[in-house]
């Protein structure tokens, strides 16, 4: 990850150029709407921080000259995501998407010193007046590629590289899991955690790893292509784009991509404190809403594998079909959820334990 600096993070109007430091007051508001959006890495890594950026394209696209838009790259989770929000904020930005879950703290305590100030802030848990969160219901986007692990897998062995042991990576691995188990009760998943969003060098060491172990089909919860690359050079069945189509990076091996469409949250955010209706809250939308969309099936996928996958994109979409409805066991074959309960969203977003067929690591 690029070290935070100013000189060649910031970028205002397609040209890079550094936020002025001004006084603890907030500018005065003229003209357009600032929005700005902070960037744990790269506008450029393909998947997750590309997609805040077309989101953040879109933003303009839709609303013109009534918005000014401001992004700033490569903001590690710390001190640093602390002073760009703040810069932000005394530059005269009026909505502020934060978009990685560590700048959370961060965010409550420049959002105290802004009461004018909206912050959003995305996959986070904590709000107050002025600060909302924001997510998308990553997990229904891998049970469709669980599902075509489950057919597809010649081992019968999956991997996952993600980043930390949160929730909502948890939740990703468990939604895999109990899709694939579906179609294959034998089907094992063996995560991996790399303590970073974003490191190819050790995606890519992660996922030769995987291969060498007998695993041929890869997910991941990390920000860019490099564990699709190696799928790819190592001629396994494949894995899926993360946040964005990587079909580019990997022909052959991507079977599908989930992709996180973030574009129209913006718009409404942004038009709703122009309008002086915004207020705080949580949102969580997924594949029904938009906010989460499948990419186009790979070619070599059987059309019967497609239809199953399609089957269960359509069933979370109508309601028919929740992949956390019991019953479900945890990885040491204990129950967790009877049978024809499903979790309840407070329980999901607390999720710290694997189903069955998941290997814990060590």
């Amino acid at each position: 990850m690029m070290k935070f600096n100013r000189r060649n993070v910031l970028v205002l109007g397609g040209a890079a150029a550094a936020l002025p430091l001004v006084g603890g007051r907030a500018l005065a508001q003229d003209g357009p709407l600032k929005v700005g959006f902070m960037y744990i890495g790269t506008i450029n890594d393909n998947g997750w921080n590309y997609a805040h950026n077309q989101g953040r394209i879109y933003l303009e696209e839709q609303l013109g000259d009534a918005v000014e838009t401001t992004y700033v790259e490569n903001v590690p989770e710390g001190p640093d995501s602390e002073r760009v929000l703040r810069e932000l904020a005394q530059s005269g930005h009026k909505l502020i998407f934060a978009t990685s879950f560590g700048y959370g703290d961060y965010v409550l305590k420049v959002a105290q010193q802004f009461p004018d100030v909206k912050f959003e802030h995305a996959t986070g848990y904590q709000r107050s007046d002025n600060v909302a969160t924001y997510n998308a219901r990553f997990y229904e986007g891998r049970a469709v590629c669980g599902t075509i692990a489950g057919h597809m897998s010649k081992t019968g062995k999956g991997g996952y590289i993600g980043s930390f042991p949160i929730p909502e990576v948890v939740m990703g691995i468990n939604a895999f899991a109990l899709a694939a188990r579906k179609v294959n009760p034998d089907f094992t998943m063996t995560p991996v955690y790399i303590s970073t969003w974003n490191d190819p060098a050790r995606e890519a060491d992660a996922a030769r790893a995987m291969v060498d172990q007998g695993i041929d089909i890869i997910a991941q919860h990390t920000d860019g292509p490099a564990a699709l690359q190696v799928a790819e050079e190592r001629g396994i069945v494949g894995g899926f784009g993360q946040g964005a189509d990587m079909s580019a990076f990997a022909p052959n091996a991507q079977l599908t991509s989930i992709i996180d469409n973030w574009g129209p949250h913006y718009v409404e955010a942004a038009q709703a404190v122009i309008d002086g209706t915004w207020t705080s809250g949580d949102r969580w939308p997924g594949l029904k809403e938009g906010e989460v969309q499948i990419g186009a099936y790979n070619e070599k996928i059987p059309e019967d594998v497609v239809a199953a996958a399609e089957a269960v994109k359509n069933g979370q979409i109508d309601g028919s079909l929740h992949i956390f409805t019991g019953p479900i066991n945890d990885h040491t074959g204990a129950e967790r959820v009877a049978a024809g309960e499903t979790m309840t969203d407070e329980q999901l977003l607390t999720m710290d334990w694997y189903v069955e067929g998941v290997i814990p690591p060590a």
